[in-house]
């Protein structure tokens, strides 16, 4: 029996490269592709690589993501982007015969008013949030490619996509831009030069009064991994053709403060932390109900303060190799 051939778009990013070490372990063929090899904006030539390659998996993790700060300065590039980029990939995949693909979507899809923690039900129910709303419609678009094309196509022509909303992420290969990043990317990289260069204060957007909910990228590769490789009684079991999603989250969130301040403790600096109350807060709570997945026999492995403490690792041992 030959080896699963298995593609993963994106696989230098946070998510992706999580993705390849653990399909690494796995006795299975992987492929994987770098920007300048292979534009996942061209659809010709997104299709031309696929009928070249007898693909049985796509992991579909490939996205322009950034913070805050980002989604409101370049608005038009997520939207264009990530459009272009999973809808290529997908329908490319459709038509070249690759039977499954797991789409890598994101809590943010959610609205702003949604009840917490947030079912997968609660898709479509409200307005979303303003500040990454460009980015939360290509992630919805992307869900419902997804669902459409197995409504409309899965009998005649045997394919199986499946939909993953993973909740906030951290680990190594995050993004450290300095405007562009994520939270947890965003304070390490704070308080560490703030270390470095004797600084007092460190300035942090909002309030601080805003929740997060947290996930190592490790834990979530394993989530993937595991819902790729369900029977299809077992994903059919906790999902319909309307809602062919699941949720996966940490089941805990934490507010913006407390998160500093294990950062400032961990990054061992001894300044102060100040709130700038004029930047926005974003969604004030955003946590998921990962009862689904759970219900799978899932559980996060990582703890959150472990799981900083090696991120932080992770960001030192990048600096040193000038990595970032």
């Amino acid at each position: 029996m030959r080896k699963k051939i298995i593609f993963v778009a994106g696989h230098k990013g946070m998510v992706g490269s999580a993705i390849v070490r653990l399909l690494k372990k796995k006795n299975v063929f992987l492929i994987t592709k770098d920007q300048n090899e292979l534009d996942l904006t061209k659809q010709s030539l997104v299709e031309k690589f696929f009928k070249k390659k007898k693909i049985d998996q796509i992991y579909l993790a490939a996205a322009k993501v950034g913070g805050i700060y980002a989604n409101n300065i370049y608005p038009g590039e997520f939207i264009y982007k990530n459009i272009m980029i999973q809808t290529n990939i997908i329908h490319s995949a459709f038509v070249s015969g690759i039977k499954k693909i797991l789409f890598l979507g994101s809590s943010c899809i959610y609205p702003r008013s949604a009840k917490q923690p947030m079912k997968e039900e609660f898709l479509l129910t409200g307005t979303l949030e303003p500040t990454n709303e460009p980015y939360s419609i290509a992630k919805i678009s992307g869900i419902k490619l997804c669902e459409s094309y197995n409504r409309q196509y899965k009998d005649t022509h045997n394919i199986d996509y499946r939909c993953v909303i993973p909740t906030n992420l951290y680990g190594p290969n995050d993004n450290y831009h300095p405007k562009n990043s994520h939270v947890i990317a965003a304070l390490i990289k704070k308080f560490h030069e703030a270390k470095i260069k004797n600084e007092r204060i460190v300035e942090i957007w909002g309030t601080g009064k805003a929740k997060r909910e947290f996930l190592h990228v490790d834990d979530l590769a394993k989530a993937c991994f595991k819902i790729m490789n369900l029977s299809v009684k077992e994903y059919t079991a906790v999902t319909n053709s309307s809602l062919g999603y699941i949720n996966v989250g940490y089941g805990k969130d934490i507010t913006i403060l407390k998160l500093a301040k294990i950062i400032k403790k961990i990054v061992d600096f001894h300044g102060k932390i100040e709130f700038n109350f004029d930047k926005p807060d974003g969604m004030m709570k955003r946590l998921l109900d990962s009862k689904r997945i759970n219900d799978l026999k899932w559980k996060p492995k990582v703890s959150l303060y472990k799981g900083l403490v090696k991120t932080y690792e992770n960001f030192k041992e990048s600096l040193k190799n000038k990595k970032i």
